[in-house]
């Protein structure tokens, strides 16, 4: 439950427990170097990171410290920092949709890249369009800014493709949730109380055309900071192996979401992880992500719901029982 998975045919890995695989709909953009039989085509983890002089930004959309609605909310440090291993966890500043990152070549780039920009279908809090994700030049040079200066400047377009893809993804989970609460949690337990297999069913039913649309106020990568959730995977990966096993998170976003809730906007976070799964038997890795409300109070009702509704039906047989129901007992002849 709250699963998107990057590639239409997942590999067989060991997952977090509890969590069904979702297939997408569409295939992984043309030129995906998820793709590729190996990361080391994008992986400059085995050479040097040294601090590239690469353009100042015309503007910094990144704040230091908290972020900000006003700019772009993905704090960062000013200097380079090792990250793990993954792939695309050494792309993570770019798992973002960058405002008013520079669009000018860097120092001694031979190649030249799009600046255009792809509009996601992703709305902004402010009401005003859509976010916007970078060009190939402001990833490239988002890049360097992060030291990464043995970057491929080739596999720049395909990277953009993904981060977009995977963007989209998280959304349209997001998505799900929101159509299934953003009604309150009454609401919720009759659109989820059928089991996941007649959500749809239940939103048709339910749906009349007044419903406002989620729109995305601000999102914050926190790569360094592990949920509860993938902590207490990972804990019971180290007593349970062979049935928790699961490499950690490689990246952490919150997204923070605007509902309208009986006339009032209220603000509701969701967590992503992003884990990596086996690559498939061609060597086409394989990418995840388990989005969820965070873990408040209200978030926590709502995780509740969906997942407890959906354990309970199919442990009632509820399918079952709405195609053969059974005539109430006769409690009188009990006693005879």
């Amino acid at each position: 439950m709250g699963w998107f998975w990057a590639d239409p045919t997942p590999a067989v890995a060991q997952t977090p427990s509890g969590h069904p695989p979702v297939t997408p709909g569409r295939e992984p953009p043309s030129g995906c170097p998820m793709h590729k039989k190996t990361f080391d085509a994008l992986n400059p983890e085995s050479k040097a990171k040294a601090p590239h002089p690469g353009p100042s930004p015309s503007g910094c959309p990144v704040p230091h410290d908290a972020p900000s609605q006003s700019g772009c909310p993905v704090p960062h440090d000013s200097a380079p920092k090792q990250e793990s291993k993954s792939v695309l966890s050494q792309l993570n500043p770019l798992n973002y949709m960058f405002r008013d990152l520079s669009q000018k070549p860097a120092e001694n780039q031979v190649i030249k890249l799009p600046t255009t920009r792809e509009e996601s279908t992703i709305p902004k809090g402010s009401g005003d369009g859509n976010w916007e994700y970078p060009s190939p030049q402001q990833m490239y040079n988002a890049l360097l800014r992060k030291g990464y200066s043995d970057t491929d400047i080739t596999a720049v377009e395909s990277m953009v493709s993904v981060h977009n893809f995977l963007n989209e993804g998280a959304w349209a989970e997001i998505l799900g949730w929101e159509a299934r609460f953003g009604q309150g949690l009454y609401n919720g337990w009759q659109i989820c109380k059928r089991g996941e297999h007649h959500v749809g069913e239940e939103l048709e039913r339910r749906w009349n055309g007044t419903e406002e649309e989620p729109t995305l106020i601000r999102f914050q990568g926190r790569p360094k900071e592990m949920t509860p959730k993938a902590t207490m995977l990972q804990v019971l990966g180290w007593i349970y192996p062979s049935k928790f096993g699961t490499e950690p998170p490689f990246d952490r976003h919150d997204w923070y979401v605007s509902r309208e809730v009986n006339g009032q906007r209220k603000e509701i976070r969701y967590v992503i992880d992003y884990y990596s799964g086996e690559p498939e038997p061609t060597g086409e890795p394989v990418f995840y992500l388990d989005v969820r409300p965070a873990a408040t109070p209200l978030g926590a009702a709502e995780r509740i719901i969906r997942w407890g509704s959906d354990v309970w039906w199919k442990a009632i047989g509820g399918d079952k029982r709405e195609q053969d129901p059974q005539p109430l007992t006769n409690l009188g002849s009990l006693w005879k």
